[in-house]
């Protein structure tokens, strides 16, 4: 991928990594079993493996921090010895695994790296000061983080940090940001990539650029689509999922009580509101469903929107995916896309009668001659399932911090990359 000229930050190409010691931070945060409490999802293992194999070819001796799971999160926080595990089957080298964060163990362990050797350190979430908990409540710049002892313990064993981690980049953890402070600072593959290929989106489009959004958790929809229509990014945005739902309602379509109830219990009524909003500003820009699935007698049928409106046996429905006639006005949006972005899944997709629309869409924009991104864990999961990764222009491992950046807010590591370059460009 062509890099974006507006990137400051420098990559793995522009530092020296032959005997130096390097604290790598990558995203390697993985869905986990929660019988087994094993990794049933390794696509963010795979993505962070180039940078550390790189850094290893080139003779670094690598620390490797990171997280798994949360306090919001406790079932997915385990120790990380099975991410090394995997890690050095997908680089080559031997990863080894130190159940120790920052403490006397882990410092020696990283002192005693010899060139080409790589261990991965304790759960990032086992310290106080890396929780969401901590960034919430106490709030602190990256410059007030150099007395955490996360920095305190590592930052003076080290010549160089390198960040990877674009999927957290909306977090203001001291991991994240703090190193940049006090390091040379690099990023590495996955986090140009990433940025590279959401910067073309968003700034570098190729029109049509065209937006499926999706999914449950609308959020995430609703947080970018004023911000790329206003910045004119996007030329039309293919509703899916809830966000489809809560569309037809702000055009006053009616769905029924049981759409109602379902959208209230989640407290999803309020997007209706920022729905008329946005229809009444680009009307012409949102495409919504003309048709949508239900289940009845443990079968899928479809109705149009206009006689689920007016049928009192309908209005009973949860309308799980789209129809057949809105699955094909999507993809001929998409065919004729320049670039297309994806988030969220287009139906309920893990039950194989609602799973047409997010099948047949993903095909068809995996098959798109366009410029396409997918981003987000359900995402990523969907077009697994229905197609072959290697087959779309990039996959963004980011959830979070795809939103965020897409919707023009700026993210802490990218202004601590940013800021460590400035210095750095000076010295």
């Amino acid at each position: 991928m062509e890099k974006v000229t507006n990137i400051r930050m420098r990559s793995l190409e522009d530092v020296v990594l032959k005997g130096r010691t390097v604290i790598f931070r990558p995203d390697i945060n993985s869905p986990i079993d929660p019988k087994t409490k094993r990794i049933v999802n390794t696509n963010r293992l795979e993505k962070a493996a180039p940078t550390l194999k790189a850094l290893l070819d080139g003779g670094a001796k690598v620390a490797l921090i990171a997280h798994q799971g949360d306090t919001l999160d406790y079932q997915n926080l385990i120790p990380l010895a099975e991410h090394a595990q995997i890690l050095s089957k997908f680089t080559g080298y031997e990863v080894a695994y130190l159940d120790d964060v920052c403490g006397p163990a882990a410092q020696e362990r990283v002192r005693s790296l010899k060139e080409g050797q790589a261990v991965v350190l304790g759960n990032l979430r086992y310290l106080s000061e890396e929780i969401t908990a901590f960034e919430k409540e106490v709030k602190l710049k990256p410059s007030q983080m150099l007395d955490t002892w996360l920095i305190r313990s590592l930052a003076p064993l080290a010549d160089l940090y390198v960040n990877d981690a674009f999927a957290a980049a909306h977090r203001n953890a001291p991991s994240m940001v703090a190193f940049q402070e006090l390091l040379p600072t690099a990023g590495g593959m996955q986090l140009v990539g990433e940025y590279t290929a959401l910067s073309k989106v968003a700034a570098q489009p190729i029109h049509p650029c065209v937006f499926v959004l999706g999914g449950g958790k609308i959020s995430d929809a609703f947080g970018m689509m004023r911000n790329v229509l206003e910045n004119k990014t996007a030329d039309a945005i293919l509703c899916g999922g809830i966000t489809a739902l809560v569309m037809l309602l702000a055009k006053g379509v009616s769905l029924g009580d049981a759409t109602w109830n379902f959208l209230k219990d989640r407290d999803l009524l309020m997007f209706v509101e920022q729905a008329k909003s946005l229809l009444a500003s680009w009307p012409e820009a949102f495409v919504i469903p003309l048709d949508l699935a239900y289940e009845e007698g443990g079968k899928r049928l479809e109705a149009t929107v206009e006689t689920i409106a007016d049928s009192k046996h309908l209005q009973t429905k949860l309308f799980l995916d789209l129809g057949e006639k809105t699955i094909k006005r999507y993809k001929d949006l998409i065919a004729e896309a320049g670039s297309l972005f994806v988030n969220g899944p287009a139906g309920v997709y893990e039950d194989e009668r609602f799973e047409k629309a997010t099948k047949e869409i993903w095909s068809a924009i995996a098959q798109a001659d366009g410029y396409t991104v997918v981003g987000g864990g359900d995402t990523i999961t969907a077009a697994t399932r229905f197609t072959d990764l290697s087959q779309y222009s990039y996959v963004c491992t980011a959830g979070g911090a795809m939103v965020r950046f897409l919707s023009g807010k700026k993210l802490p590591l990218i202004e601590a990359m940013e800021k460590a370059w400035e210095r750095e460009s000076k010295e």
